[in-house]
């Protein structure tokens, strides 16, 4: 049997973001890949939407410029033909200061002949605001 594109393609990503591999992530997206990290874009400008093979590629470098994968654990995974959805809870570290930083994520994956075409990331970003700002945010009870 052989092995799901999202294995791949998530091993590839991971040494692209941590080791700054890009030849092998860029072999792996479609040149009309869709992406979008949902999240607040005003903090984090790596977020968003991007089109296209090269666009996605900016992406990653940028993310590789701000942050290094120490450990993500998948909470659940599900993979379909050629798709895949997953749970992630992910540890990082800012690369300018090494400041821990803790996420949840849910990731949408779309494959054809092997290559990524659409992917979906949402995070859990009011905890990620809040390790940015390094300080909780309080906000007024919306209901007893």
């Amino acid at each position: 049997m052989a092995e799901h594109s999202f294995w791949r393609f998530s091993r590839t990503l991971h040494r692209a973001i941590n080791d700054r591999h890009f030849e092998d992530i860029e072999a792996l997206l479609d040149e009309e890949v869709d992406w979008a990290l949902y999240g607040p874009i005003d903090m984090f400008p790596f977020l968003g939407a991007r089109h296209g093979k090269h666009a996605v590629l900016d992406v990653i470098r940028e993310i590789s410029d701000n942050v290094q994968i120490r450990r993500f654990d998948r909470e659940r995974t599900m993979l379909g033909v050629d798709s895949a959805a997953s749970m992630l809870r992910c540890s990082l570290a800012a690369r300018k200061s090494d400041k821990s930083i803790s996420l949840r994520a849910a990731q949408f994956a779309q494959f054809k002949a092997g290559g990524l075409i659409s992917m979906r990331v949402l995070v859990d970003t009011f905890d990620l605001v809040e390790q940015a700002l390094g300080r909780k945010i309080h906000l007024p009870k919306m209901a007893n």
